[in-house]
């Protein structure tokens, strides 16, 4: 079963009975996910930044877009408008399919996983995460990835309140670690 249809026939269905909502509009659901990779100064080696791109598209199927620092840091030598990173927003039909594929291929290939931390909330209900080797998603390959950093993942929920935001991700099956 995708996770498309999970969510479409089964909780949509319990979040309504759990939380009482009126209204199927009510019911909160994810409407993006941003893919981020930080590269600092390896920006400045066109290599390496043509690695983090080519890699970033292969696990988002979309083409990343650059990020760029606002300002100048002398500290971290880092000027304005100076390439720090990449970025890809997911939307629709493709969002869903990197939920599917995030988690059940990628999520089990992690070495030494324990679970999510539900502590990755911020105030308006989104999670955020990271994964510190790209070499757990399939897309990538390993003898090119050497020196790879890690990826955050923000998953962007509309909900009122975090425990629904938790209830739901809980819903699609996502790992999370139960913190007492």
């Amino acid at each position: 079963m995708s996770i498309l249809k999970l969510y479409k026939d089964y909780v949509i269905n319990n979040m309504m009975e759990k939380f009482n909502y009126k209204s199927i509009m009510e019911v909160p659901y994810i409407y993006k996910i941003t893919l981020n990779i930080g590269i600092g100064h390896l920006a400045s080696d066109k290599n390496i930044l043509n690695k983090y791109i080519k890699n970033i598209s292969l696990i988002s199927g979309q083409k990343p877009i650059l990020t760029k620092s606002k300002k100048s840091i002398s500290n971290f030598k880092i000027r304005e408008n100076f390439v720090i990173g990449c970025k890809v927003t997911l939307r629709k039909y493709n969002m869903w399919l990197f939920i599917d594929r995030l988690i059940y291929i990628t999520i089990p290939r992690i070495r030494d996983f324990k679970g999510l931390s539900i502590k990755s909330f911020d105030k308006f209900g989104n999670y955020n995460f990271g994964i510190k080797e790209q070499i757990v998603f399939t897309e990538v390959d390993y003898n090119e990835s050497n020196n790879m950093k890690g990826l955050d993942i923000c998953i962007s929920i509309k909900s009122k309140k975090i425990s629904e935001s938790l209830e739901l991700l809980k819903l699609l099956n996502f790992p999370l670690k139960i913190e007492n």
